[in-house]
C-alpha cells in the first residue's frame, strides 16, 4: 500500500491528513517543496487536498508529468488550479450558491453520471452535494463519474492522457471537512479515501 499525500499546512489539510479518522489512508505526507526529493514511482497514489496552492505545484509540472507517464495516479481535489500543474485540464469556474441548501425542497442540482462505476458503491448521490465551483471539459475518452445541474462534468477519471490515470473534481471536500462546514464533504470522505485505498492504491491495468 503505497499512497503520497501532499500536505500544503494549512488547518483543513491538517484536521483531514493528520487527524485520526483519515491517516491511515495516507503512508506519508510531504510539503509540495519536497517533491523533488521523492521517487514518486515508489507510490501507487498521489494525493493532492483541496486548495494546494498552485504556485506551489507548478514547478514539479515536469516531475508530475513523468510520474504518470510510468502509469502512476495522481487524485487531485477543489479549487487547486489544476491546469498549472498536470496535463490537459480545462476548467470553467461557475458562480457559487453557498446557501442554496437553505430553500426548502432545494436541488443543487449534482447527479452521479456513472452509477455503475465501484466509486459508488462507497458514496451516493447526495454525498456530492454542497456547493459547485466549476465544471470541466475532459478528453475524449475519460469517464466522467458525475455532472453538475446543466449536465457538466465536475468529477472523471483520465487514463487516456498519459499512460497513468487522473482522477480530478471541482469538489473541495477537504475544505468543509476540516474546517467542520457542510457534512456531505466528511460523509465524501468517509466513502472516497476507502475507495481510493481500494481500487486506486495497486497497479493500473494495461
Amino acid at each position: 500500500m503505497s499512497v503520497l499525500a501532499i500536505h500544503p499546512g494549512a488547518y483543513y489539510h491538517i484536521e483531514t491528513l493528520e487527524a485520526p479518522s483519515y491517516r491511515h489512508y495516507f503512508d506519508r505526507l510531504m510539503r509540495p517543496e519536497d517533491l523533488p526529493s521523492v521517487e514518486l514511482s515508489d507510490y501507487q497514489v498521489l494525493f493532492i487536498p483541496c486548495r494546494t496552492p498552485a504556485d506551489r505545484m507548478a514547478p514539479h509540472a515536469a516531475q508530475l508529468r513523468g510520474y504518470l507517464d510510468q502509469g502512476g495516479t495522481i487524485v487531485a481535489t477543489g479549487e487547486t488550479v489544476w491546469e498549472t500543474f498536470l496535463p490537459a485540464i480545462h476548467f470553467t469556474p461557475q458562480p457559487t450558491n453557498w446557501w442554496w441548501w437553505l430553500t426548502e425542497g432545494a436541488d443543487l442540482g449534482v447527479r452521479i453520471s456513472a452509477p455503475g462505476h465501484s466509486l459508488f458503491e462507497h458514496l451516493g448521490q447526495d454525498d456530492l452535494a454542497w456547493h459547485l465551483h466549476g465544471w470541466f471539459d475532459p478528453p475524449e475518452g475519460a469517464e466522467v463519474l458525475a455532472v453538475n445541474e446543466e449536465g457538466k462534468p465536475i468529477l472523471y477519471v483520465d487514463e487516456v492522457t498519459t499512460a497513468g490515470r487522473m482522477v480530478i473534481t471541482s469538489l473541495d471536500p477537504c475544505f468543509h471537512h476540516g474546517s467542520h462546514f457542510m457534512p456531505a464533504t466528511t460523509r465524501f470522505l468517509d466513502g472516497f479515501l476507502p475507495w481510493m485505498r481500494k481500487e486506486l492504491d495497486k497497479e493500473k491495468s494495461e
